[in-house]
């Protein structure tokens, strides 16, 4: 066929049933087993299939994998792999190995429940082989499932298991082509906020770099680097958590700018630190990096330039959060996914009046909508005070000539802000209702 030619998931499942070097065993607990049922439909499955096994009884899966980890976790997908890529090769690499390149799919998934209450995500793990008894390639990845419905969902993981198996083994050239080519048809469906690729397959690919292109190509809305150890979803850091969200473009890596960008941060967490009580478990802060441009004609930064703002900011202790949007409702929408607890932004000024300026295209322009996704889920914004000379040469460019403050030492502080009504009311309703609460300098 044409190597051109687009493969729909009927004909990829068919492919690899057809290849006579290709081998392996399905291991789905949650969503069905629609994986391994592509693979049972289209015809020939005896010559890819080995097994298919779903244990959904938690003692079953437990007496399986293991006890002790959260069923749709990574702990327990990388157990599933371990047991059943050994399972595989202990039973049929003596009588077939020498010509099979074998594989073993799992996955372990929450897809939505009835009442619609729970997170809809989960863990999907592969490991293959490239020639018979080569070394052996993983693929881990973590999706939050984007259907209204549970049958949908469960659609969608079966498009995307047939494609992931189908990409390792046929569309790996490069780390672009193999990530467009798993989201094929889920486009919207199904996001990709995690991806770890291990062996000789994937070298010299560099993880950051594939989490970074997952929000350049839209197949993510976000994606997580901690300060500290490697990159994790970002539920796994949100989930339950009060949150401090400072957004920025941090594109000034200079020690000034840092110490600010620091300090900021810092005085957010304790401000809600006072706010929940010296009880409550202490909130964690991000850094929101954007990579939407800040004006129009704007160009997208490069991957590199953001994972040099990235590592700056984790120089000095900063985990941050890589975002496709820019608007902050948006955040909010991305971060109430995983927690119903307090979340806070922190901002500068001109930030704040950047927003109260913004255009809201996909909000019918308006501010008032846009402030009401905002302030959703008990959020609050903390401002920060700025230096009136930075104040000045960061809001050059945007039509805030209506605005006027006051300063104490060359500081501006949120309450010395004044612009000229009719946003002025709205204003002072937003610092008298609290929604706008004013960080005082030192």
């Amino acid at each position: 066929m044409p190597a051109s030619e687009k493969l729909d998931t009927h004909r990829k499942a068919l492919t690899l049933n057809l290849d006579a070097s290709i081998f392996g065993s399905f291991a789905e607990i949650g969503a069905g087993q629609e994986v391994a049922r592509w693979f049972l439909l289209v015809g020939a499955a005896s010559g890819s299939v080995a097994k298919a096994i779903s244990a959904y009884d938690k003692a079953v899966s437990d007496d399986l994998y293991g006890a002790g980890s959260r069923y749709v976790s990574r702990e327990r997908l990388v157990a599933m792999l371990s047991r059943e890529w050994a399972q595989l090769l202990e039973q049929l690499d003596n009588t077939r190995g020498s010509q099979t390149r074998f594989f073993c799919f799992v996955d372990t998934v929450s897809a939505r429940n009835y009442a619609g209450t729970n997170e809809a995500h989960g863990w999907i793990g592969l490991r293959f082989q490239q020639e018979p008894r080569g070394e052996p390639n993983d693929v881990l990845l973590h999706v939050n499932l984007q259907d209204p419905t549970n049958l949908l969902q469960q659609q969608a993981i079966g498009i995307l298991g047939v494609n992931l198996i189908y990409a390792a083994f046929h569309q790996s050239q490069t780390k672009e082509y193999f990530l467009e080519s798993v989201a094929d048809d889920v486009t919207g469906r199904i996001e990709i906020d995690y991806v770890d690729l291990r062996g000789s397959a994937f070298q010299p690919w560099d993880q950051r770099t594939l989490l970074a292109h997952l929000v350049c190509t839209g197949l993510a809305r976000g994606v997580c680097f901690p300060a500290a150890g490697s990159p994790t979803p970002p539920t796994e850091v949100l989930h339950r958590r009060a949150l401090v969200l400072a957004p920025g473009y941090f594109a000034h890596a200079d020690p000034a700018h840092a110490e600010i960008h620091t300090q900021m941060i810092a005085s957010g967490i304790q401000q809600l630190q006072e706010e929940l009580g010296e009880s409550k478990v202490p909130p964690r802060g991000f850094f929101c990096l954007t990579l939407a441009p800040l004006r129009t004609n704007d160009r997208v930064p490069e991957i590199a330039d953001v994972l040099h703002r990235i590592e700056a900011l984790g120089a000095r202790g900063g985990d941050v959060l890589l975002v496709r949007e820019r608007e902050l409702y948006t955040l909010t929408e991305l971060v109430n996914r995983y927690t119903k607890e307090p979340v806070r932004f922190v901002v500068g000024l001109s930030l704040l009046i950047r927003m109260l300026h913004d255009r809201y295209n996909k909000l019918d322009d308006s501010l008032l909508k846009a402030l009401s996704h905002l302030f959703a889920q008990n959020v609050r914004i903390y401002a920060y005070p700025m230096k009136t000379a930075d104040l000045q040469e960061s809001i050059q460019g945007i039509d805030a000539l209506d605005w006027e403050w006051s300063e104490t030492n060359g500081w501006v502080s949120a309450r010395q802000l004044h612009p000229a009504p009719p946003l002025g009311y709205l204003y002072s309703y937003l610092l008298a209702s609290n929604f706008l609460v004013p960080i005082e300098g030192d």
